[in-house]
């Protein structure tokens, strides 16, 4: 498995969401998204939701950990 990787590449028209190491940087996070998923906006994948506070819309879907490997999270990614 891959260190980053895709796993749901459209939620709505401004999110996707992958599964990542839990160390793993947004710089390699929004590398992965941009080349292997590109948004078709200008900036791309521009944002990695972390915590709550990174975005309101998306409260529920903070990171959580993958339920084939709990060492990996789900991380959600906006354009």
């Amino acid at each position: 498995m891959k260190k980053v990787e895709v796993t749901n590449p459209f939620i709505g028209i401004c999110y996707m969401q992958v599964c990542a190491e839990k160390d793993a940087t947004d710089e390699e996070i929004l590398q992965v998204c941009n080349s292997e998923n590109p948004s078709g906006t200008t900036n791309g994948w521009v944002k990695v939701i972390r915590d709550i506070e990174d975005d309101k819309y998306a409260e529920n879907m903070v990171p959580g950990v993958c339920a084939n490997d709990p060492e990996r999270l789900h991380f959600l990614i906006v354009c």
